[in-house]
């Protein structure tokens, strides 16, 4: 697409903003930890605070208050009037308010900040280098049961803000052939199982996990009273030689290729093929870079890409839809439906070719 060229000036400033970056995330949170930000909106109405204010309110030192907002200013999410009172910007509020912006700062933050120092070392090595700044592990997914509180309420929150929102008509796409026995590879908590056994009485949900994954979701499914339904097993689909039975009508994968390289990909769906009859169904759910509506949709996917190859595992990414149809064709099957699921998701459902 093309654009109008920028002024020198203009460019410039772009240019002083990315070099500076990390300065300005770490003073948005440190502006929204501090309570700051909540306080400033809180006032805006009034016309504004100010700073011997807000250090009364909040307890905090003006010199330190005055650092930060002074960046804040700059960077363009307060603004300052002639009398030296602050109001938060509308970009201060989006940053301060908007859901999906905190969900993507607070992952930054807590996953991301310092292992993204790292990207170098892990695009020359082809490992994830990031990931030593949270725990000792082959990847993130043998981790995850081991974060700390605030790493996974982060983890969680990002992963199940993109898949959350589809639930219900993921749900629809799942139940339009009735299925009766469903595997769900990669089940994460055991939430989309559990909303599975509640929408349908009959229904039997076998996940596939990593042995941490997997025990927190048959806990959570255990805690819910469908024990009885939603059974697993534990899978390293990494291991030399990984299988699936046969015997689901359904298997299901939602936001869980991405986190393999194209030849992993490959791989998986091979192994989901030899588990399949001529009846079963492979729905896979993906949010692919080309199939996004919005820029800053796109620029989300792109910046996950990067996670992936600094800290989750060093060979994944977020993928076009077009890569997806080359591998699903060579592993054997063929797409009998593909259309849009939510806002960012794509739904394809395949057979056995």
């Amino acid at each position: 697409m093309l654009t109008k060229p920028m002024r020198a000036f203009e460019a410039l400033q772009e240019a002083q903003k990315i070099a500076l970056a990390p300065f300005i995330f770490q003073t948005v949170v440190a502006l929204k930890k501090l309570g700051i930000l909540n306080f400033i909106f809180d006032n805006n109405a009034k016309g504004g605070v100010n700073i011997e204010e807000i250090s009364t309110a909040l307890s905090l030192s003006e010199y330190g208050l005055g650092v930060l907002l002074e960046m804040a200013e700059s960077a363009n999410v307060v603004s300052k009037d002639d009398s030296d009172r602050y109001e938060l910007t509308k970009t201060g509020y989006f940053l301060n308010y908007n859901p999906v912006t905190g969900v993507n700062i607070d992952f930054t933050n807590e996953i991301c900040y310092k292992g993204l120092f790292h990207l170098k070392d892990s695009i020359e090595k082809g490992h994830p280098e990031g990931l030593k700044e949270l725990g000792d592990w082959p990847n993130i997914y043998h981790g995850l049961s081991q974060l700390n509180h605030n790493e996974q309420k982060a983890w969680f929150s990002f992963d199940h803000y993109y898949s959350d929102e589809i639930f219900q008509v993921a749900l629809d796409t799942l139940f339009q052939k009735k299925p009766k026995v469903v595997y769900d590879i990669g089940g994460n908590t055991g939430k989309f199982a559990v909303a599975c056994c509640t929408s349908d009485p009959d229904i039997k949900v076998h996940i596939f996990d990593l042995p941490g994954q997997l025990a927190k979701a048959l806990a959570n499914a255990e805690s819910k009273g469908f024990a009885d339904r939603i059974t697993g097993t534990e899978i390293d689909w990494l291991s030399e030689n990984p299988q699936i039975p046969k015997g689901a009508d359904t298997i299901w994968m939602c936001q869980f290729l991405d986190c393999f390289s194209k030849e992993e990909i490959a791989k998986i769906l091979s192994v989901a093929v030899m588990a399949m009859d001529a009846e079963t169904d492979l729905i896979i759910i993906e949010t692919f870079t080309d199939r996004q509506k919005f820029g800053s949709a796109k620029l989300v996917l792109e910046a996950t890409s990067l996670y992936f190859t600094a800290l989750a595992n060093g060979n994944s990414k977020m993928y076009k839809s077009s890569e997806f149809e080359t591998l699903i064709s060579e592993a054997g099957l063929l797409i009998t439906a593909d259309r849009p699921l939510g806002e960012y998701h794509t739904v394809l459902r395949c057979k056995k070719a």
